[in-house]
């Protein structure tokens, strides 16, 4: 019999940063690395991925980490974390594999601990077998995993639909699932993000019949943003422009390799004829396929949008199509986008709607999943809390008992012992690393706040310098200024800030002694309060004292 403990480091109450953790005894198990992106209030930061110090103190006892496919929210922390992991193996499908090893080699990482792996074909680890599945999303070789124990299978399945169009690398092998539910499925795991989405996704989450009114309707150029690793959505594209005398030009070295990539290995199929290049940019009827970073949404878009673009300039009789969902924490980012094309006059078709959903199970996709599975326990994950509620109440629906279905936060501990549910307040450490740039290194919440504080209140600086022999004052003190207040219209308040930093300065040399902390101290907190009441805003103070 085992000991098994299931917590997530990332995904839970949150949309992204997806890493969970399935211990068996003494086996580590991680599904999924991913990133979250940054929203509006994390300042400058690029991206978010989950802090693993549970994982490096216990590095030697992992086996692996297994990814569910290759988008951002589910790998994109690889290239950050690896390397503290001592390169341990990372599993996947052969697109998913392909994705991060172009990541990890961008990044100067090694690349030999990838290990390509096949639906059906079991992977073993002592007493353990992994048996990869395939189930149906917007990029191929999507996988779920079934983690055979000594008491009962647990069952992981990050995102997915049913959907019987979607065949080859894209399909969902339902025998498979039924026949796996018949093995004493102790634990089931499946995301929530459209829990509360009544009916199946399917066919919500097809855009084909848009792509093809926007294609007869538009008279000039289309620019069609989309993810990147969206291969079903862009093989809608293609599949609707193969019918038009329209060319595709592909921007963006990442998105072309991420299409060559698929061409070659038949995961798109594609008329090459339909492809153009930059010669017919500026074709009245060519598609411009772009995609975002992968840490920036709609960032390709704004660079066009701002004029930083070097290939494209939005023209008047242009249309915007944008094929990527509205993030949260990123509406005034989205609506300020669309604001801005418009007043170029073009016109802009989007998604984001209940219309047009995304690859992920509603309502009776999860029900159906729990119907093939009939699991002992029922463990919401992936999506905000409210998310994981919705999907807690479809599984009481359909007969799971409420004692049995597991709703956690980050670091919560479901811990099973001989396959039943402990009650217990095990909690692991977890939290967020902020990246910013090309450091991997946490930014951290106290360089947040400073950034907050110069975004919202700006910046002053007090200079001053003293004669070295005799501690007098010989220069300033000066005022230095930015996004706090217009020198011109603030010569008063300038003067009797100089005053009071004058007054603190000579308070502070004792016999010949400067006490530069107390000068440093006294100089913020006394500014600071006096700006708060003169003005209601306080920047952020730093003065620099020098001797001579």
């Amino acid at each position: 019999m085992s000991k098994i403990k299931i917590f997530s480091l990332g995904g839970l109450n949150e949309l992204g940063k997806n890493m969970f953790v399935i211990e068996v005894n003494n086996d580590i198990f991680v599904f999924d690395a991913g990133l979250k992106y940054a929203d509006e209030n994390t300042l400058g930061i690029d991206y978010i991925i989950p802090s693993i110090d549970y994982l490096k103190e216990n590095k030697k006892r992992i086996k692996g980490i297994f990814l569910t496919h290759g988008h951002d929210e589910n790998s994109g922390a690889l290239a950050d974390i690896i390397n503290e992991l001592d390169n341990i193996k990372i599993y996947g499908g052969k697109f998913t594999i392909d994705i991060v090893r172009k990541d990890l080699e961008n990044n100067k990482l090694n690349t030999s601990n990838l290990v390509e792996i096949k639906p059906y074909k079991t992977l073993l680890f002592g007493d353990i077998k992994i048996f990869p599945v395939s189930l149906s999303h917007s990029i191929p070789d999507n996988l779920g995993y079934a983690i055979y124990t000594d008491d009962g299978v647990i069952f992981y399945a990050s995102d997915f639909v049913f959907d019987s169009l979607m065949r080859d690398s894209y399909e969902t092998d339902i025998g498979k699932l039924a026949y796996i539910g018949k093995q004493n499925v102790l634990c089931l795991l499946t995301e929530s993000m459209y829990a509360d989405n009544k009916g199946h996704t399917s066919p919500m989450h097809r855009i084909s019949s848009l792509i093809k009114e926007t294609l007869n309707k538009a008279d000039g150029r289309i620019i069609f943003n989309v993810l990147s690793s969206h291969l079903y959505r862009i093989q809608e594209l293609f599949n609707e422009v193969s019918k038009t005398n329209r060319k595709i030009v592909i921007m963006g070295k990442r998105l072309q390799n991420i299409v060559n990539n698929a061409i070659t290995n038949n995961y798109l199929h594609i008329d090459k004829k339909t492809i153009g290049d930059l010669s017919n940019i500026n074709d009245p009827n060519v598609i411009v396929l772009t995609s975002d970073e992968r840490e920036k949404p709609y960032s390709n878009l704004l660079k066009i949008v701002n004029g930083y673009d070097k290939f494209i300039k939005i023209k008047p009789n242009d249309t915007i199509f944008i094929a990527v969902p509205l993030y949260e924490g990123r509406e005034k980012t989205y609506y300020n986008l669309l604001n801005e094309i418009s007043k170029f006059g073009a016109d802009v078709i989007t998604i984001a709607n209940k219309k047009h959903l995304s690859y992920h199970a509603s309502s009776e996709d999860l029900m159906m999943m729990i119907d093939l599975m009939k699991p002992k326990y029922y463990f919401p994950i992936r999506g905000e809390y409210y998310m994981q509620v919705a999907n807690a109440e479809i599984a009481s629906k359909v007969g799971i008992p409420n004692s049995n279905i597991i709703l956690k936060q980050n670091g919560d501990v479901a811990y099973f012992e001989n396959g039943v549910l402990q009650d217990t307040f095990m909690k692991i450490p977890n939290g967020n690393i902020l990246i910013d740039g090309e450091s991997s290194d946490d930014i951290g919440e106290l360089v947040l706040k400073d950034r907050e504080m110069l975004s919202d209140n700006g910046i002053m600086i007090i200079s001053a310098t003293l004669n070295r022999k005799t501690k007098k004052i010989i220069g300033g003190p000066e005022i230095l200024t930015r996004g706090f207040v217009y020198v011109k219209d603030s010569t008063e308040l300038l003067e009797e800030l100089k005053k009071m930093c004058k007054d603190i300065i000579l308070n502070n040399i004792n016999n010949n002694m400067v006490e530069y902390a107390k000068i440093k101290t006294s100089i913020r907190e006394e500014l600071g309060k006096y700006l708060s009441i003169q003005t209601g805003n306080r920047p952020m103070i730093i003065s620099v004292i020098t001797e001579v």
